[in-house]
Order: C-alpha cells, then sequence, then structure tokens
C-alpha cells in the first residue's frame, strides 16, 4: 500500500473499500461496487465538509448504463418466466413439457443476465495511482481476474446460468430412470444452486466490505440480499426435487416447485430494483 492511501477494507486478500489521501488535500473513496454499478468515487474534502462524487468520463458511463439494463431485464424477464414455468407444473395439467419449455427460455434470459453482469465487471472504470480519478479501460468481452472480488462473484453467476443450462436442456429428455434422472437433471440444478449462493455470498461480502450487515438505505444491499434469498428457495426446492431410486417419486412436488416459484420472483424483484442501480 503506498504512502498516501489510509485504509483498505474487504475480506481475505480481496479490497472492497479503500480510502486514502489525495495530493491537494482531503480524501478519496473508492468502493468496488459504485466503480463497476455507477462509475463514482467518492471524493471528502479537507476540513470536513460534505463528500462529493467523482464519475468517469461519459464513454463509460454509458457502456455502465446499457449492461445494466440489459442484466436487469433480463434477470426480470428470466425470474418471471421461472415463475410461470413453476406455476404451470403446479397448478396446470398441460405436461411436463410446457414447463420444460418455460424453464429453458427462462434459463436463456439468466444466462444472458449473468454474462452482462460479468461484463459490466470486466468493464468497470478504474482507479489508477493516487490522483482520485476513475479511467476508462478499453471494452473487453472477457478478463480474468480471480483476484477481484465483484469479478469472483459474476463470474460464478455466469458459471450457475451454465449449469443450470445443463439442467433445463436434460429435463426435455424422456424416459429416464431415477438414478439417470439425478445424474443429469438433480446433479446440473444442484451445482447451479451452489454457485449462485457462492456468488451471491461474495456480492454481501463486497457490499459489507466483510462480513455480512444489514444495509437498510443502501439499494446495492437490497439487491444482493433478494438475489441470496432467491438463492436459497432455489436450492430448497432442488434439495425436495431428488428422485427417490427405489420409488422414483421426488421427495416433495409442491416443495420443488414453490421453492422454484418464490426464489425465481425474488430474482425478478431483484432485477427491477437493479434498473434503479445505473449511472
Amino acid at each position: 500500500m503506498g504512502h498516501s492511501e489510509e485504509r483498505a477494507e474487504g475480506a481475505g486478500p480481496f479490497i472492497t473499500r479503500l480510502t486514502w489521501r489525495l495530493e491537494e488535500g482531503g480524501t478519496a473513496v473508492w468502493e468496488s461496487r459504485a466503480a463497476r454499478k455507477r462509475g463514482t468515487l467518492a471524493v471528502r474534502p479537507a476540513g470536513g465538509g460534505e463528500s462529493g462524487v467523482r464519475r468517469a468520463d461519459a464513454v463509460a458511463l454509458a457502456r455502465l448504463r446499457r449492461l445494466n439494463g440489459v442484466a436487469a431485464a433480463s434477470f426480470t424477464v428470466g425470474g418471471l418466466l421461472f415463475a410461470v414455468g413453476a406455476a404451470l407444473a403446479q397448478f396446470s395439467t398441460a405436461g411436463p413439457m410446457v414447463s420444460a419449455t418455460v424453464y429453458f427460455v427462462g434459463g436463456v434470459f439468466f444466462t444472458l443476465g449473468g454474462y452482462a453482469s460479468l461484463a459490466q465487471t470486466v468493464n468497470a472504470p478504474r482507479r489508477e495511482g493516487t490522483a482520485g480519478e476513475l479511467t476508462t479501460p478499453a471494452f473487453r468481452w472477457w478478463s480474468y481476474e480471480p483476484g477481484r472480488l465483484d469479478w469472483l462473484s459474476t463470474f460464478l453467476l455466469f458459471q450457475g446460468t451454465l449449469v443450470f443450462g445443463v439442467n433445463l436442456l436434460d429435463s426435455f429428455l424422456q424416459g429416464l430412470t431415477a438414478r439417470q434422472s439425478n445424474r443429469l437433471i438433480w446433479t446440473p440444478d444442484m451445482i447451479g444452486c451452489a454457485l449462485f449462493l457462492i456468488s451471491g455470498h461474495l456480492a454481501v461480502i463486497e457490499v459489507c466490505h466483510g462480513r455480512p450487515c444489514l444495509h437498510g438505505r443502501s439499494l446495492g444491499w437490497w439487491i444482493v440480499a433478494v438475489n441470496q434469498l432467491g438463492s436459497a428457495l432455489f436450492m430448497v426446492s432442488a434439495l425436495a426435487a431428488f428422485s427417490r431410486p427405489a420409488t422414483g417419486s421426488l421427495v416433495n412436488v409442491g416443495v420443488a416447485n414453490w421453492g422454484t416459484l418464490t426464489g425465481a420472483l425474488c430474482f425478478a424483484v431483484a432485477g427491477v430494483l437493479q434498473a434503479g442501480e445505473r449511472p
């Protein structure tokens, strides 16, 4: 850490908030979520005056706004389609192929939302040196930055959506035994849910700069909290969807469907909220 930097916060090797002195006086506060979501850096003037905000350039802000809009809309639509699919599975007599089709289309939107979230992280404005300014990197479709907590969180989220895609494709297969169903459908479902939960936990750490916290006035905290609730409900649904090898029946069909429905609605609500967390 340089001589002009005062305090780094986060968890383990990850830094999510950095505070340092500016050469012209006062302090700058960089937060990873604020930089990648809103393109902002907080500046506190010398003497304890009111904090101001320095923004990235117009190119970066427009880029973040577009990617955030794609992610928010995708998770909203994907969550609503998953809820419809679960409702059809629970209440409709149309057959499993109808709900499987709705789930699959919803999964496509989830994957798009996951990638847009990762792309937003990859192209977030960067803090360079100690000048208290954000710089705009050249646009990239991909990066490998496991040392960044926000990258790791959004990468695992995107991977979770891809694994869910395997589960959703395999759900179209007919005539599977209980063991085949557990291997081809249930196992990817469990892996996807686990990835969602880990991603959500990392997002909580990012918002809280360490241990889980309550920040009721923070829009970012509400988005992360509602998403994590949805991930937990998806995991409950997945556990209830295990096929008993002896009978071929699910552990609890109702819990599986209602867990998916309520979890999907959480993601849809978080998608709506995410539309407001933009430059």
